[in-house]
């Protein structure tokens, strides 16, 4: 894997941002900012499939967490509001009453220190106690790998000095036509899970788990992401389209979901650890947001596939825990494999 960086600008409080490029021996290519620890780019057989943009003034004026790395919690936490060890603890409520994605400044939005290594590109973080309403100091370290059979490697690793919540993961938009193709036709999805989160009117689960049988959330076999999608559904109309935590089977590293675009035969499989993957589908990106090359991102161009804990876990007893205990060491790892 070659590895080398460039300049990326900075931001509007003068910072300096770096891009980093990784390729590989077929000629796959992906590039990640310092900024957010962000990927920017990802060219497989020629074709770009994820959303970004050309410059910093793209990224600080868009808000929704592209192609970043998102903590300390990804997805939603109810109200606001959570208790750990008999304390409650207040965080920013940025999604209507709800937390979102690590609040008003969360790991999407910082600068993370780098260092290159013959395993990847590691990217450093330290969110200190009680920023954005978190207990505890949180070490946080994210590895990408591109490895020769065209897998990109996501690895994430934190610790923290008192007990806390940490849910990280990252939040790609993928287009597998390209990410200027302004559309998800023809490109279709396969889930491997037979259940997930209901969800209410603000996307926040309601701490039921369903089943997919029977409604638009069944992906248990490949078929196209557009084909249900304007359903008058309940779960569809809360989320605006499929923004929904899926609960894969299995546990440990195996194969969780897979997409293919029939326009160009690009497929990409997604492997993970995690209990869940949120699928969305980018119901609110702003198409007057202009995207790399000019493009414009309109709502459903892309889709996300989040593998992470549960949303709102905190509040589930239900659901897997999202507490990091202090000593302890938190580790998950996702890998997009793509073929044609």
């Amino acid at each position: 894997m070659k590895l080398w960086h460039e300049d990326f600008g900075k931001t509007k409080d003068g910072q300096s941002v770096t891009r980093w490029l990784m390729e590989n021996g077929q000629g796959t290519r992906a590039a990640v900012l310092d900024y957010g620890a962000t990927l920017q780019s990802l060219v497989f057989c020629g074709t770009d499939v994820v959303l970004g943009f050309d410059d910093m003034a793209g990224y600080e004026a868009q808000d929704a967490y592209v192609g970043a790395v998102i903590g300390r919690f990804a997805n939603r936490i109810g109200g606001g509001r959570f208790c750990l060890n008999g304390k409650t603890y207040e965080l920013y409520a940025n999604n209507g009453p709800n937390h979102l994605h690590g609040g008003r400044v969360g790991f999407d939005k910082k600068i993370w220190r780098t260092e290159p290594r013959e395993d990847g590109l590691h990217f450093f973080l330290t969110s200190l106690d009680k920023e954005e309403g978190y207990p505890g100091r949180l070490d946080a370290e994210v590895r990408y790998a591109l490895d020769e059979e065209d897998g990109l490697e996501i690895s994430y690793s934190a610790k923290t000095d008192s007990d806390t919540l940490v849910n990280l993961t990252n939040h790609a938009y993928f287009n597998l036509n390209g990410h200027d193709a302004g559309t998800l036709d023809g490109q279709e999805v396969q889930i491997f899970a037979d259940s997930f989160t209901e969800n209410d009117e603000n996307c926040l689960p309601t701490g039921a788990i369903l089943s997919v049988d029977g409604s638009p959330m069944d992906f248990r076999e490949m078929r196209l992401i557009l084909e249900r999608i304007n359903e008058p559904d309940r779960q569809l109309k809360n989320g605006n389209g499929y923004d929904h935590n899926w609960i894969l089977r299995g546990e440990g590293f195996r194969e969780c979901a897979k997409a293919r675009s029939r326009k160009n035969g690009i497929t990409m499989r997604v492997f993970s650890d995690q209990p869940g993957m949120q699928f969305y589908t980018a119901n609110f990106l702003k198409p007057e947001k202009q995207g790399k090359n000019g493009a414009r991102y309109a709502p459903r161009a892309a889709f996300c596939m989040e593998t992470q804990g549960f949303p709102d876990a905190v509040r589930h007893e239900n659901f897997p825990s999202p507490i990091l205990r202090a000593g302890e060491k938190y580790e998950r790892r996702t890998v997009f494999r793509f073929e044609k």
